[in-house]
């Protein structure tokens, strides 16, 4: 389905099903920035507060942000960002790296144009890695170095037995449950990883560390191990528990979570489009498209909501602020689809926007 309609056919959809404790208090705003006030604009709840800087990503003139998707941080402080693109772009970059201030540095990734999606970045001995998937006609994840050099590129693991004919081979432009478009990886201690095959057969795959397929789990279905939309997913390995999976079931409004083996263990319900997940010390960060990004803490339990608008980017005209920035609010998100912290803390959004915006929530 494609996504604006499937955005629009959702938008409606309650989020007060969720239980008693999966909600905190409302975001407060404790400064706005504007021309006659210049004090910074301050969102979160109890210990957890950041100062809210929208369009922090500098980009340069000669390139134009096409529908922002992904975020990742180096070693260094450097943000990394993937954004969608268009086909007929060849020759632009997809994705961009900006230094710890915002700074434009590099860019690179034209074979991603039109269809680029996921980005992470793993550290392997002495270097780190990213690791890239696109969706559309290009049905396709890579592993290259931070300057963009091809490790390897691999396409549907048709092993799997879930995909169309000749989907390695011949990747196309369509959609289905028998195509692969993955979306987004998380890491195994054993040096391999998997994807989610999000818009695709709704699966997660395993691979081993040189990006050789070995098993999948899930399938289409309403939750319980089954998903609609798997959009994004991370190893949760947070101190107190055992660590886990755990799986942004998009379009059934929910998390899940399994054994580090595939193993069902429990759905988090509460969430409107949740996109992907993070970790870092004792928190999970959740950016959801519904328009707000989400933190828990100790048992999985919400300690802030942050710039949340989902009121009225949820309400029956509200799809048309995607696509007119002047109708975006200052400390207010439209539709986050990926967050990563940063070393200290802090959150950089990528949001699903046609004009892209990318904005860092500096912890304080």
């Amino acid at each position: 389905m494609n996504r604006r309609r499937f955005l629009s056919n959702t938008a409606a959809v309650s989020l007060a099903s969720a239980s008693g404790n999966v909600f905190a208090k409302g975001p407060t705003l404790l400064g706005m920035s504007d021309k006659t006030d210049s004090k910074p604009l301050v969102t979160g709840q109890g210990e957890y507060h950041f100062e809210v800087i929208h369009d922090w990503a500098k980009l340069p003139s000669q390139f134009t942000w096409q529908t922002t998707h992904n975020v990742a941080v180096d070693s260094t402080g450097c943000l990394y960002v993937i954004h969608e693109g268009k086909r007929e772009l060849k020759d632009h970059p997809s994705i961009f790296v900006f230094d710890p201030e915002g700074n434009y540095i590099r860019s690179f990734g034209k074979q991603f144009q039109g269809g680029g999606h996921g980005i992470e970045i793993r550290k392997e001995g002495n270097e780190e890695f990213l690791y890239v998937c696109a969706y559309q006609h290009l049905k396709t994840f890579a592993k290259m170095n931070l300057k963009g050099e091809t490790v390897w590129q691999k396409y549907a693991p048709m092993d799997s037995k879930v995909y169309a004919k000749d989907e390695d081979t011949k990747p196309t432009g369509a959609w289905g449950q028998n195509r692969f478009m993955p979306t987004n990886f998380a890491w195994t201690d054993d040096g391999g990883f998997l994807l989610a095959d999000g818009y695709g057969a709704f699966v997660v795959h395993r691979y081993d560390k040189d990006g050789n397929w070995k098993s999948s789990f899930g399938g289409p279905g309403s939750g319980k191990g089954k998903f609609n939309t798997p959009h994004g997913i991370w190893i949760d390995n947070r101190k107190g528990q055992d660590p886990r999976i755990v799986v942004c079931d998009r379009a059934n409004h929910a998390l899940q979570f399994f054994t580090l083996e595939g193993t069902y263990l429990k759905t988090l319900p509460g969430f409107g489009l949740p996109a992907n997940a993070e970790t870092w010390k004792d928190l999970l960060l959740i950016p959801e498209l519904h328009a707000r990004v989400t933190l828990l803490g100790k048992d999985d339990k919400v300690v802030a909501r942050l710039c949340e608008d989902v009121a009225r980017v949820t309400a029956k005209d509200g799809g048309g602020i995607r696509g007119d920035s002047k109708r975006w609010q200052n400390g207010k998100f439209v539709h986050p689809h990926d967050a990563c912290f940063g070393e200290d803390g802090s959150i950089f959004v990528a949001e699903w926007v046609a004009t892209g915006r990318v904005s860092k929530l500096k912890r304080v």
